[in-house]
């Protein structure tokens, strides 16, 4: 025993000095002990060939010291990181929410709130008489604001608020508006341009103007232009009466954001609700309306121009307007996609004989089960099957970007063809060393423990990535698919040499240059003379810490590209490109038929790696 506590003293000695006599292959400021000298210690030992290790991926490694890391790996093993998030968070450069503080100012006047973020206001404003509160520019281009709205404004009276470029070009927001409102009388609340040019954004609205009298909310522009997040909204103006709410191109332009309205307007009175333009123009947006507006009394809503250009969609409507009374609801030129989207309607309308809705000019691939019939009209079905707009006499796909999937014949040299936007949009964060990655508790059925490590509310941005990544992680391969989540570099480099043997080379595309713009191809060479092979992709997912979904599948064609300046002939990048010979497997509704035009099987597809993703391969053997 005493023997081993003199080693222990002795390693966190030599740890803090760094001694250069401990150097194994680093250069003698560098200390042996970091987690990334051990990652070269394992590089070397795993990989057969002395071939210089690539930058991009070694950039990624732990920047933890020898200290840290002794002291993180001591935390993880007595499941004590929770107690250390900041620090931990910190040291090792992960991707963390801030805890929020309550804020003390006493609200008596009106207050411009700008450049606030990271807040929480509780109880603010309550019982407030009139006057206006501004979140102009709050949380404008921050990385990872939090804020928290718990009843907010409640009982006032005549109170007006204002959301005006609320987390613009901000990156995974998180915004909790809970009982905001409640009880209020009067006065208008405005979301305008929340969220815009966003990435991830995750707002929840829970029980916002519950009871509330009169109170008007706007949504306009909300989340336009953003990327993959969702709103959720759980019994919004419950038990209100007169409630008039708008929402006006909210997810305009968007990729895949979704909505969940769950017991919205419930028992409202008079609630007169407006989707104008909702989804319009956006990718893949999926809406969910459970028990919208159950049990209300003579309210109106309006479905115009709802989801209208969008790429395809999927909206469920499940017991919407349920034993309401006088309801009138409207659907006019809803749901017509370029490609077809998906609607289902259950329950809708049930034990509701006095309540009306239309359907004017709607698209296709509706569902209707279990539905109220008897007061309901149906004019212009409309067929919409366009996949692809006109330009200029040229057929274009609205939905896939120019550049995203080509095919092989394309890569010879002078060549110019599209190249798309390759940047990496997701959060800036390193891998955790294999000694503390390793005690995470990474599955669904220890969620509990892991959102406590992270500091996860419920319903928050963090337990839906946390969830999301783990469920895709659990998700059964595909057809001829090899997978694995790694969730350090040490475990990439054991997947890949597990699929391809310990002779291998990790390639990634050098830079951003050329991208959304015409380039010319090249020298193009192919990995292994071109020939069919195996590699490993790896594509980063959202989570504190870098985490990679790798996979091989069977039957690909890997190539290096010089990418040249269509004008000057300068080379600018240098791409690496997978080719997927055998697409036999793929679904029909892929966005590479969709913009290629042919079918699973029938044709060969290419695409470029995106900044920060790679592929694996066997080293060329030398000439």
């Amino acid at each position: 025993m005493l023997k081993q506590r003199n080693f222990g003293f002795l390693f966190l000695f030599f740890i803090s000095l760094g001694l250069s006599s401990f150097n194994v292959g680093l250069s003698s400021a560098e200390n042996p002990f970091t987690a990334k000298a051990y990652l070269i210690r394992y590089w070397d030992n795993k990989i057969s060939n002395k071939l210089p290790k690539p930058a991009f991926l070694i950039s990624k490694a732990s920047p933890l010291t020898a200290l840290d890391l002794a002291k993180l790996t001591k935390l993880a093993d007595s499941h004590s990181l929770s107690s250390n998030l900041p620090s931990f968070c910190s040291s090792a450069n992960l991707f963390c929410f801030s805890d929020l503080s309550q804020i003390s100012q006493k609200h008596d006047k009106d207050v411009d709130f700008k450049k606030y973020s990271n807040e929480n206001f509780t109880n603010y404003g309550t019982t407030r008489p009139g006057g206006v509160d501004s979140f102009a520019n709050y949380s404008d281009g921050e990385n990872i604001p939090v804020n928290s709205f718990r009843r907010y404004s409640r009982n006032a009276a005549g109170h007006n608020e204002k959301f005006t470029g609320y987390s613009f070009e901000g990156n995974v927001a998180d915004d909790s508006f809970n009982t905001y409102g409640v009880g209020a009388t009067g006065g208008t609340g405005e979301f305008k341009n929340y969220d815009t040019n966003i990435n991830v954004p995750h707002s929840q609205f829970t029980s916002y103007t519950a009871e509330a009298n009169g109170h008007e909310q706007k949504f306009t522009s909300y989340s336009q232009n953003a990327n993959a997040g969702d709103q959720d909204f759980k019994s919004y103006g419950k038990n209100g009466n007169g409630l008039p709410n708008e929402f006006t191109s909210y997810g305009a332009s968007s990729n895949v954001i979704g909505s969940t309205f769950t017991g919205y307007g419930e028992n409202a009175n008079v609630a007169q609700d407006k989707f104008t333009s909702y989804a319009f123009d956006s990718n893949n947006p999926t809406n969910t309306f459970r028990s919208y507006g159950e049990n209300g009394n003579a309210g109106t809503e309006d479905f115009t121009s709802y989801r209208d250009q969008a790429n395809v969609g999927d909206d469920k409507f499940t017991s919407y307007a349920k034993n309401s009374n006088a309801a009138k609801v409207n659907f006019a030129n809803y749901g017509k996609s370029f490609n077809e989207g998906t609607d289902s309607f259950k329950g809708y309308g049930k034990g509701a004989p006095s309540s009306t809705t239309g359907f004017k000019i709607y698209g296709p691939n509706n569902t209707f089960a279990d539905y109220t019939p008897k007061r309901t009209t149906f004019a212009k079905y409309s067929n919409l099957t366009a996949a692809s707009t006109t330009e200029s006499g040229k057929t274009v796909n609205r939905w896939v970007e120019p550049g995203k999937f080509f095919r092989e014949a394309m890569l010879k040299e002078g060549t110019v063809m599209p190249f798309p936007d390759i940047k990496d949009k997701m959060p800036k964060r390193s891998f955790l060393p294999r000694s503390i990655s390793s005690k995470l508790p990474f599955t669904s059925a220890h969620l509990t423990e892991l959102k406590q490590i992270f500091h996860a509310r419920e319903n928050s941005t963090m337990e839906t990535l946390l969830t999301d990544t783990l469920h895709e992680c659990e998700r059964s391969p595909s057809m001829g698919e090899t997978k694995s989540c790694v969730k350090s570099i040490e475990d990439m480099i054991d997947f890949a040499v597990s699929v391809l043997g310990n002779d291998i080379v990790v390639r990634t595309t050098d830079n951003l240059k050329g991208s959304k713009k015409d380039v010319m191809i090249g020298t193009v060479k192919g990995i292994n003379g071109g020939k069919v092979t195996k590699s490993v992709s790896c594509h980063q997912s959202l989570f504190p810490s870098l985490v990679y979904y790798c996979h091989s599948v069977p039957k690909v064609r890997v190539y290096e590209a010089e990418i040249l300046d269509v004008n000057s002939k300068a080379k600018i990048n240098k791409g690496t490109a997978i080719c997927h010979v055998d697409t036999s497997s793929w679904s029909t509704t892929h966005g590479a038929f969709v913009a290629l035009g042919s079918k699973p099987g029938l044709i060969e597809v290419c695409h470029w790696i995106f900044e920060n993703d790679m592929t694996w391969a066997t080293s060329d053997p030398i000439p």
